[in-house]
């Protein structure tokens, strides 16, 4: 069983224009056309066990190289960035109506003390259960990603993730973020309402955010380097 959640982090900055890398390929995985995508999602679990227990020495379930949890059951999507064969950042997104034994969704699942390491007062409400609202957990860009190049996977990563879960429906998409969401959200041409105190989790200052799944200009018109 997991003892952490994943936190949306990255920060995009102004810089010059810069334009989608052409190469960058987006697909979202569900248990109904992973077989039709080879290896990317074994490949795909392989990078989160990369960044969430090599990387940041999590302690999460793990099997031949893969990280993997209750929460990626056939109710999950899951939407990867990958580039030539090689995995570049993903996320993964449920349903807030999601049910899986005695498990729903990461924030609730915290509300309702089922979580060792994670706050039960994330939220100031009680967790919503809702179609139209999804939640996003283990999101990361791999460390092999340099760091010229990350804000711009960043951004293509969080513009997927609300593409991603529009598609299926939702308005909104809930999850924990730095607590600076704000500033660079808005430079994503996105929107988000804090709804959770500021708090600190493995020693970052992060808060509960509701985002939507709509957002003001497409990837290729922001200016992030």
């Amino acid at each position: 069983m997991t003892r952490r959640m994943s936190r949306l982090t990255g920060t995009v900055a102004r810089g010059r224009d810069a334009r989608p890398d052409p190469h960058v390929n987006r697909t979202v995985l569900s248990f109904s056309n992973m077989h039709e995508k080879g290896d990317l999602f074994i490949n795909y679990l392989r990078a989160r066990k990369e960044v969430f227990i090599d990387h940041k020495g999590w302690h999460l379930p793990e099997e031949n190289g893969m990280e993997f949890d209750q929460y990626d059951t056939p109710k999950a999507r899951w939407i990867v960035l990958h580039e030539y064969g090689e995995i570049l950042a993903g996320v993964r997104i449920a349903p807030t109506t999601a049910q899986c034994g005695a498990h729903s969704y990461m924030i609730r699942d915290a509300q309702l003390g089922l979580l060792d390491g994670l706050p039960y007062d994330v939220l100031f409400f009680d967790a919503p259960q809702d179609d139209k609202i999804w939640e996003a957990t283990r999101l990361f860009v791999v460390p092999s990603v340099p760091a010229d190049r990350r804000m711009r996977i960043n951004a293509l990563l969080l513009h997927a993730m609300a593409d991603g879960a529009r598609a299926e429906g939702a308005d909104h998409v809930i999850g924990i973020v730095p607590a600076v969401f704000r500033r660079w959200m808005s430079r994503l041409g996105m929107s988000a309402t804090p709804v959770g105190p500021p708090m600190i989790i493995d020693g970052d200052k992060v808060q509960a955010a509701l985002m939507k799944t709509t957002y003001e200009m497409p990837v290729e018109d922001l200016r992030v380097a």
